[in-house]
């Protein structure tokens, strides 16, 4: 084997074979380069003499014989003016005619014209390119141009030779002057790649030691990089599949685009920034996964694309937009009639139509819906009836569409939903679904056919295909949207985008990687001589929130935030970060916001704080607006926030979601987060930013193995941890029967006079469901407090469960529908919990001692492995009883567990407690025939009963599992588990 073999030069000898034997390209000598006007000009010229040769000859009528002279001229100019890629894509006008310098693939076969013209473009590989012309000696590895012009370039490392892909970058940045007409940005070529045999990188500007390089790689094990391939070379890729010139045009054609950013100073338009848009690896792969199965499967099938934060979701969805509305089958026949993008992000509606227009030139493709709420159901309705091609509206719109539409023609839709997680099922999915599909009233329909109807539209339908776009599903996303194989395994999504990959790849920060969590000691003591028998459990929740909202605790966490904030954060991007601060609720950030004013001025610091929370707040007294502390408008907040001017934002269920400020860099938390929330929360952080090297997370409220488990499912591949059991719905139902509290005459009479298309929107329909509705009512009042919570809880489970497992299962069972429909107005009628009134302590108690301690700090360092996500089950267990204690002993038990910390005592207690557990027989049946998560509806009843049976042995850790949720969900969780998967064991 000779020594050159894994040289550079073999690298170019492997990529350029391939291209020349497999890919479609010729090979073109760098003699023929003029480096002056940056084209192949022979190639250029021939091209269009063998094309259009009647436009040449009006081009030598015009010029008189001097024809190529002038014509590249003109080119030169054009490709100056507006760059290579709007010529290429719509041509070189010049006297009085375009003449075309590249020819697409059509989206049919129906003229054959087109297709022989897009056979005839010329793609070609030329190695060791000589660029410049004021330096011959400068030269580039590989370039690649269409009918003579070039369209990318790259630099070429082989490993081997111990240089890799950081060199290639380093040579564009140091060696490669972006002045040179083919390296020029637009005028030439369209992206360069810095290519090693593991990893691509590309730009589409040089500019120096700015230049920015984006990964352009496959993705392996759910993380980056790229997976081993069969050639030897990681990358083989990019020249087997993505130069290959049907993708290459394509490329050309349907993504590459030009984006305008207009720069803004004191509301005013100052300058404008372009960037051209080369599509990464996932969003091209993704897009055209996408496509061709809805061209292969039609309408009718749904999809879920989960991508992070950063994978660029809202061009993946205007370039999958673009294509569906062009989209034909194998037949020539339009796979869709429209497309309905669902968002609420106003952004994606301008970016839509930049895209479209960039890429076709078209205007009045795009449809958004505007104006009032009460006038958009009308607009969508005229949009959807007027057959527009692509309409951008919010899932809010459709209910009303219903009131205003009799149904539409037999039409398929693609409907498009940015972040499916936030709306994307229940009624309004099932709304959307009858209105598409025209599943609406006709004269000839009796309520048993709207019954029968109501029923079949809530399953998949026919002529409707749903592409769902998120970044951290659901459970019931997944079992909505997601793929499952032949097989019966768990549901998938159809494409994946990690958070783990977008990390390394660099497109979002690591919002875990600077964690540092607080614990909080308090001591209270009874204020009052009376000692009140109070709820235990509300009343323990009652304390929590006299200790959170006091001023002392308050003014002692804002000292640590602003100081911490002042020493730590504000240096932070160059002078320019900020910071949110996450309370637990709206009284809470009032509180916040009043504390940080107070401190701030106290000590005379130049920073600003701004508060966000919904409606009025009433505290001690007095109420209080977001508009009124901030003497702002509530619009306005995001770009106040945006200014120098302010440095903190205190939030209360506000910009905890959707909410992008790429400044932000430390987050103060007050709250108890998990789950999605929490991932969605401290997300706020990840945005990447000039300057931007890392984030700070403060926790005052969570523990970082709750923010670990929070994080463990949507760090990699999201997947559910059960799929649902069509038979629970069946079971609910037979229970909610058990009760006596309706007839099945009530439940048929409801449903008849419900679905009588006679009857709809009279006051007259409305008094007559009331009456089929109030004996059951009647029934329900006098049963005793104990039946009334079951039933109630299991009514809402039933209703719960229908709405979710219905998307899912086609049931078509009007009895079910039947029963459904009755429920939800059932349930609005009962009477809530007598006892849920909340209690309130305020002078009954007093706070005797305080202490904040550092707990720990670090990364919270997350290990690969899909994590799993719940779906909605019969969840319905009824009220739980709340014991009366005297409130000084509530004190002390709360008092035991601010104080103290778990010891080897508590250990043992607790392998005390699953010993208990497992010589159960009753709970050991339990788990060997139930899912975890309805074996956790027994084992968790049980496990207080057991507590409190054991409490003399661990009085210190029966309070701290009694009295803190954080406590009793750690315990109850891991005692749970371990319990289910010994039983299980046991089984096996």
């Amino acid at each position: 084997m000779s020594p050159g073999i894994y040289d550079e030069h073999a690298f170019e000898d492997a990529i350029e074979a391939h291209l020349l034997q497999h890919g479609g390209y010729e090979q073109l000598p760098a003699e023929e380069f003029d480096a002056e006007r940056g084209i192949f000009p022979d190639v250029v010229v021939s091209f269009v003499k063998e094309t259009q040769p009647d436009k040449w000859e009006k081009l030598e009528t015009a010029y008189k014989g001097n024809a190529r002279k002038r014509f590249l001229q003109d080119l030169t100019s054009a490709l100056e003016n507006l760059g290579t890629l709007e010529i290429l894509r719509h041509g070189l006008r010049t006297t009085g005619t375009t003449i075309e310098l590249a020819a697409f693939k059509p989206n049919t076969g129906l003229n054959p014209e087109v297709q022989r013209r897009y056979e005839a473009n010329r793609l070609a590989v030329t190695r060791q390119l000589y660029y410049s012309a004021t330096d011959p000696q400068k030269s580039i590895d590989l370039a690649l141009s269409v009918n003579g012009l070039p369209v990318a370039t790259a630099e070429l490392k082989n490993k081997k030779t111990d240089q890799n892909i950081e060199d290639a970058k380093t040579q564009y940045k140091t060696d490669r002057d972006p002045g040179e007409p083919v390296l020029k940005f637009k005028r030439g070529a369209l992206v360069h790649f810095a290519i090693d045999t593991d990893r691509v990188e590309y730009t589409t500007e040089l500019d120096g030691d700015s230049t920015h390089f984006l990964p352009f790689n496959r993705g392996h094990n759910k993380g980056s990089g790229n997976p081993q391939h069969e050639s030897g070379h990681r990358t083989a890729y990019l020249w087997e599949d993505i130069w290959a010139k049907d993708s290459w045009m394509d490329i050309i054609q349907r993504f590459i685009h030009i984006d305008t950013e207009e720069i803004r100073k004191d509301g005013v338009k100052v300058d404008e920034e372009e960037t051209m848009i080369f599509p990464r690896y996932h969003q091209l792969e993704c897009v055209r996964q996408l496509v061709d199965s809805a061209r292969q499967n039609g309408a009718g099938e749904d999809y879920l694309i989960q991508h992070s934060t950063g994978s660029g979701k809202s061009k993946s969805i205007a370039w999958l937009v673009h294509r569906l509305v062009s989209l034909h089958d194998a037949d020539d026949e339009a796979v869709f009639d429209g497309v309905v993008v669902v968002t609420d992000r106003t952004v994606l509606d301008k970016q839509l139509r930049n895209t479209i227009y960039e890429l076709d030139h078209k205007t009045g493709v795009v449809h958004g819906i505007k104006g009032e709420q009460s006038s958009k159901s009308e607009e969508l309705a005229d949009a959807l009836e007027a057959g527009k091609p692509i309409i951008i509206t919010t899932l809010q719109t459709f209910p009303y569409v219903i009131e205003h539409t009799q149904g539409l023609p037999e039409r398929d839709y693609a409907v498009v939903v940015d972040e499916a997680h936030s709306s994307q099922t229940g009624e309004m999915a099932k709304e959307m679904k009858q209105i598409l599909s025209g599943q609406d009233v006709s004269e000839d329909d009796d309520w048993e056919d709207l019954l029968a109807k109501s029923a079949e539209s809530r399953g998949q339908q026919d002529n409707l295909s749903f592409f769902a776009f998120t970044a951290t599903p659901k459970g019931k996303t997944l079992e909505s949207f997601g793929h499952t194989s032949k097989d019966g395994e768990k549901p998938d999504p159809f494409h994946l985008y990690s958070m783990r990959q977008a990390i390394e790849e660099g497109f979002i920060l690591d919002v875990l990687q600077n964690y540092t969590t607080y614990d909080t000691f308090y001591g209270i003591a009874k204020a009052i001589e009376e000692d009140p028998q109070v709820p235990q459990k509300k009343a323990a929740k009652a304390v929590s929130r006299f200790l959170k909202l006091h001023p002392h605790n308050i003014s002692q966490k804002v000292e640590i935030i602003v100081e911490h904030f002042r020493n730590h954060t504000q240096h932070k991007i160059g002078g320019k970060a900020k910071a949110m601060i996450v309370t637990s609720s709206r009284v809470h950030a009032v509180r916040y916001k009043q504390a940080i004013d107070e401190h701030i001025e106290e000590h005379g610091y130049d920073m600003n704080a701004l508060v966000a929370f919904s409606g009025t707040v009433e505290d001690d007294g007095l109420e209080y607006t977001e508009k009124g502390m901030n003497d702002i408008k509530e619009s306005e907040l995001p770009d106040k926030f945006d200014t120098p001017e302010y440095q903190v934002l205190v939030v209360a269920d506000k910009y905890q979601t959707g909410f992008d400020q790429p400044l932000l860099h430390t987050m103060y938390v007050d709250k108890k987060l998990s789950g999605i929330q929490a991932v969605q929360t401290l997300s706020r952080l990840n945005r990447t930013h000039p300057g931007k090297e890392d984030t700070f997370v403060l926790d005052f409220e969570n523990d970082r193995e709750d923010i670990y488990d929070a994080f463990a499912p949507y760090y990699e591949k999201t997947t559910v941890e059960e799929t649902t059991d069509p038979q629970h719905i069946y079971q609910l139902e037979s229970e909610l029967n058990a009760f006596q509290v309706y007839t099945q005459t009530e439940v048929d009479k409801f449903a008849e006079a419900f679905f009588d298309p006679e009857n709809k929107g009279t006051e007259q329909a409305h008094a007559k469901l009331s009456g089929h509705i109030q004996p059951a009512k009647d029934r329900f009042m006098v049963k005793d407090e104990e039946s009334q919570d079951e039933f109630r809880s299991k009514l809402h489970s039933f209703l719960r469960l229908y709405k979710f497992q219905s998307q899912i299962v086609n049931y078509a069972d009007p009895e079910l529908e039947k029963l459904y429909t009755f429920g939800r107005f059932l349930y609005k009628e009962l009477p809530r919990d007598a006892q849920s009134s909340r209690v309130e302590f305020n002078d009954e108690l007093a706070l005797q001692y305080y202490r904040l301690e550092k707990a720990e700090e670090g990364d919270i360092e997350m290990q690969t492995g899909s994590g799993g996500v719940s779906v909605p089950t019969d969840t319905g267990t009824g009220s739980q009883e709340d014991d009366e204690v005297e409130l000084s002993t509530l004190i002390d038990k709360i008092n035991e567990q601010l104080g103290t910390d778990f010891t080897e005592a508590d250990q043992l207690f607790l392998d005390q407690l699953k010993e208990d557990a497992l010589e159960n027989d009753h709970l050991q049946q339990s788990a060997r025939v139930n899912s975890k998560e309805n074996f956790a509806l027994e084992f968790d009843d049980a496990l207080t009963e057991m507590f409190i049976d054991r409490m003399d042995q661990n009085q210190e850790l029966f309070a701290k599992f009694m009295d803190n949720d954080e406590v009793q969900e750690i315990i109850t969780n891991h005692l749970r588990d371990a319990v289910y998967q010994e039983s299980q064991s046991a089984e096996g």
